[in-house]
């Protein structure tokens, strides 16, 4: 692991001394100016969102739900597969009309996209209304850029520094979560694993680790503060701590010992770090939920190891074996990705065999997309008529496999956090168990963010249905 940099104290004094300009002059302002913050991607990226939601905020912005009232909007995107980048450029393009009836409208795109130089290249050149770039590794310099911005009046469109990109890690930061109920904690970032098809090290940098002391401040707080349900966060999760005496076992198994009524998870894992030391640790806490997130891939040890994937189905099974002995009621989801550059139809039938034997409570499912400067993206493809063939076949695998998992559930009585009203039917409330499904239910607006007790009466693949027990 990279050694690790807490931001200096006189770094830090210099970002509140740039918050207080920005601050100050927003308090100049004749009406209140208002940040809107849009995010792409993963619970990372949501986490990201909350941190810079809460700097605005903290300069003297105002949060709103629409950007065409903005005086600042930041665009945290997401690299993961170019259908994101695109849909990302394509609501950016759309912010030309905004900035045309706002010429003081300032525009920060920020996330894994624009550590790219090649996306960077292309908003400095196509986007000219995008003010600035920010990368995963600077989003602590947030009020450095603006205050820089509005000041010069000049675009700023930069990379990470080599320093934020392999070892600085920046606490202090304020934080508007999302939430009141639940919460993400980011625990590490960066990845070190360099799987084949992956943009994520290129980036997110290299693995840094938070201080132990100050992610279990960060639970306690929220703790007492009334959330029930926690997510630790990592690119690589289960890897924290790597080089320190300190194991991501041993970090779950202290954050436990936290008195309250809560959830604590964790994503997400990589297999060659699924210890049977972190089962242990899940099977004999308190609060951990009998919930993991293990992404397999594929079911092909060739193209495991063409993907760099650093373990092999007996490794995985082995895993899977031992969570299901030590914790009989655990939900196991994954990710598999289609159509990897090179898989043949017979390893693709591994796959769908190693659904078979796991039998997965829920399923990511991906068609492989080339990410520029990834090693798979140099290699031979397999045709998007095979991949979108091939993607149908799991799906309808992974469907009777959800079901059958679902269908002993109905007659048991199973607690969940309730999240609110149903997009679909307002008398129709929804919440997730301790496995992470989701559940409908007839409520009442008093539920939201409690605890709840449902008689499923109703298994489908995807969810399942009940009536609220007293």
């Amino acid at each position: 692991m990279a050694k690790q940099l807490i931001m200096p104290p006189d770094d830090l004094a210099a970002r509140l001394d740039y918050m207080r300009k920005v601050r100050m002059w927003n308090a100049d302002a004749l009406e209140t100016r208002k940040v809107y913050v849009q995010t792409f991607g993963c619970q990372q990226n949501e986490a990201d969102s909350e941190k810079y939601l809460g700097m605005a905020v903290d300069m003297g912005y105002e949060p709103t739900d629409t950007p065409d009232n903005a005086d600042l909007i930041i665009v945290n995107t997401c690299a993961i597969r170019e259908h994101a980048e695109k849909k990302a450029l394509s609501i950016i393009g759309q912010y030309k009309h905004v900035k045309a009836k706002n010429k003081d409208l300032i525009i920060g795109v920020c996330g894994c996209m624009v550590a790219q130089e090649h996306r960077r290249e292309e908003l400095k050149m196509k986007y000219p209304y995008v003010t600035f770039t920010l990368g995963t590794a600077s989003l602590h310099h947030l009020p450095r850029v603006l205050w820089e911005a509005i000041e010069s009046k000049k675009r700023l469109i930069t990379a990470d520094s080599t320093e934020d990109f392999t070892e600085t890690v920046a606490e202090g930061m304020p934080v508007r979560r999302g939430s009141d109920y639940r919460a993400w904690v980011s625990i590490m970032y960066g990845c070190n694993n360099f799987c084949s098809y992956c943009i994520v090290p290129y980036v997110r940098g290299r693995e840094r680790s938070r201080d132990k002391a100050d992610i279990i401040t960060e639970v306690r707080k929220l703790v007492s503060e009334g959330y029930k349900d926690i997510t630790l966060l990592g690119q690589n999760v289960n890897s924290y701590g790597k080089g320190t005496d300190t194991d991501f076992a041993d970090l779950l198994a202290e954050i436990d010992t936290i008195e309250g009524d809560f959830w604590l998870r964790f994503m997400t894992s990589h297999p060659k770090d699924a210890s049977h030391k972190l089962i242990d640790v899940m099977a004999n806490g308190k609060h951990i939920a009998h919930q993991f997130h293990l992404p397999l891939q594929s079911g092909s040890d060739p193209v495991l190891k063409a993907m760099n994937r650093h373990y092999d189905m007996e490794r995985y099974m082995d895993s899977v074996r031992y969570m299901r002995e030590k914790m009989p009621d655990v939900t196991i989801t994954s990710d598999i990705i289609v159509g990897f550059p090179g898989e043949t139809e017979e390893q693709f039938e591994e796959t769908l065999k190693a659904l078979a034997d796991v039998r997965f409570d829920m399923l990511y499912s991906f068609i492989y997309s080339p990410r520029k400067g990834t090693p798979a993206a140099e290699k031979e493809q397999v045709p998007d008529v095979v991949k979108g063939n091939r993607f149908d076949r799991l799906l309808a695998a992974q469907n009777e496999i959800a079901l059958s998992k679902n269908q002993p559930l109905v007659g048991a009585t199973l607690r969940v956090l309730c999240d609110g009203v149903s997009k679909g039917d307002e008398s129709v409330y929804s919440g997730r168990t301790e496995g992470n499904k989701i559940v409908f239910f007839k409520g009442t607006s008093d539920m939201i963010g409690n605890f709840v007790n449902v008689e499923i009466n109703k298994a489908e693949a995807f969810a399942l249905w009940g009536d609220i027990q007293k």
